[in-house]
């Protein structure tokens, strides 16, 4: 063989082995991963323009954006790390499609015989006493194989992006419930702290009509009891409060302080838009079945298990190796062809056919099984925010009485009918009713939190729309 051919071969390995990628290490440290994690905070310049870029993106900068459930749930999609997992799996997913659109690689083989034993006379006057056989074997995938194999790989890619989108909303119920639960600590310490005011001055009232002999010391330790209780209660909502706040900023993926100096705004937990008529409210529930995320991604899983089975029914028929080649063999030069395939002869791939068919079937039971989970989940909440909704309007009637006989008092007390504790007691009664409203409205709202999950339709501040999984940063 001659010494260009040689060279020849030898720059064309050298230049495939050129073009394979190298190994990067990439360490991952404890204490700067924590270090970084404890000093996210919501003014962080990138952040912010995040925030600004999804909510308008042709807007001209602008200060830090108002922090409410919109903007916050913007902010724990950028840090919080359960949408990092989500996409890392999708790039691994995404990854998954490059392998199985690739073609298999040839395959070299090489025999190199030195033979020092010739016969005189074997081999012609100047020939090398070697056999060199290069031959390259070619794998032709047959029965669209790699079709299916990458129609697979697609769906389960599909399916991870909707994975990250149902990821986006078990974020945004986090951050939502957790600012309900601050929204309904701070209304009850403005109720409570009205309620201890007048019960503040029912006792000191009493105690005047005590020390006058014009009141009973039980009345006395009643009122007093009541307003331990009223200040126990108080106490226990400032811790509450303080508590929200904490989930706030897991929920978001900061520390605690990272919240220092926020006030978020509750508005929105307020006044929320009343349900929709039973008619939209059923357009709704079609949508939700087969439009929630999960259901999307569901149906991904089962179309890749049905690529999965067509990939399987292929493997029946053997792929072809082609080998073309060349033989030096003592001075005379061969060319060589060699076919090659698997004989189909044991069995016609039936157990991988029959593994595809089981799987595709368990496919199909999951997503039946998940429109089943939503048909309850939406059942369940409308439920409870339609009682939720009675319980209101029987605590909003309750509430009007109450008033209405305070008002009462508070004419008879001004025409010098009644005394002061007996206005002030009115006036109690309207504040303790009060707080029992509250305790429904939080009610109706967390029903009607968990029907917005359900329906995975804002239901709280109905305008923000979640960003694809595309625009959110890395």
């Amino acid at each position: 063989m001659s010494s260009k051919r040689a060279l020849v071969m030898a720059a064309a390995s050298v230049a495939l082995l050129y073009g394979c990628a190298g190994y990067q290490p990439k360490p991952l440290s404890p204490a700067d991963n924590a270090r970084r994690l404890d000093s996210r905070t919501l003014a962080d310049p990138r952040l912010r323009h995040f925030v600004r870029a999804t909510l308008d993106p042709q807007a001209a900068p602008a200060p830090a954006p108002g922090w409410n459930l919109t903007t916050l749930t913007l902010a724990a999609l950028y840090f919080h790390p359960d949408i990092r997992i989500a996409q890392a799996k999708l790039a691994g997913a995404e990854a998954a499609v490059i392998t199985a659109r690739e073609r298999p690689n040839p395959v070299l083989n090489l025999t190199n015989i030195v033979s020092t034993a010739a016969v005189a006379g074997a081999i012609s006057p100047g020939a090398a006493p070697v056999t060199v056989g290069p031959v390259i074997d070619l794998v032709l995938e047959t029965a669209g194989k790699r079709a299916a194999r990458t129609a697979r790989a697609k769906h389960l890619a599909a399916a991870a992006r909707w994975d990250i989108a149902t990821a986006e909303w078990q974020v945004r119920a986090g951050v939502r419930d957790a600012l309900l639960d601050l929204w309904a600590a701070q209304r009850g310490v403005a109720l409570l702290r009205r309620q201890l005011a007048l019960q503040d001055q029912l006792v000191l009232l009493l105690d005047h009509r005590f020390a006058q002999g014009a009141a009973s010391g039980l009345d006395v330790s009643r009122e007093r009891i009541d307003r331990a209780r009223v200040t126990l209660a108080l106490g226990d909502l400032d811790r509450k409060a303080a508590e929200a706040r904490v989930a706030l900023a897991t929920a978001i993926g900061i520390p605690a302080r990272g919240l220092d100096g926020i006030a978020p705004n509750l508005a929105g937990f307020d006044h929320p838009p009343a349900i929709a008529a039973t008619a939209e409210l059923q357009a709704w529930r079609r949508r939700a079945l087969t439009g929630r995320s999960d259901v999307q991604a569901s149906l991904a899983d089962y179309d890749a298990t049905q690529s999965a089975l067509r990939l399987a029914v292929a493997g029946q028929y053997p792929n072809i190796t082609l080998g073309p080649g060349y033989n030096y063999d003592l001075g005379v030069n061969r060319y060589i062809l060699n076919l090659g395939g698997t004989l189909p002869v044991f069995h016609q791939n039936r157990g991988p056919i029959a593994e595809a068919l089981a799987q595709r079937g368990a496919a199909a039971a999951a997503f039946t099984a998940l429109q089943a989970r939503i048909i309850g989940a939406i059942d369940a909440a409308e439920t409870a925010y339609r009682k939720a909704s009675e319980s209101l309007a029987a605590t909003d009637a309750l509430l009007a009485d109450e008033t209405r006989r305070a008002q009462r008092v508070d004419a008879a007390f001004r025409a010098g009918q009644v005394d002061r504790p007996t206005l002030v007691a009115a006036q109690l009664a309207v504040a303790t009713t009060a707080l029992s409203r509250l305790d429904a409205v939080v009610g109706e709202r967390r029903a009607l939190g968990a029907l917005e999950d359900a329906l995975q339709r804002p239901l709280f501040e109905p305008g923000a729309a979640l960003p694809p999984p595309s625009e959110l940063s890395s």
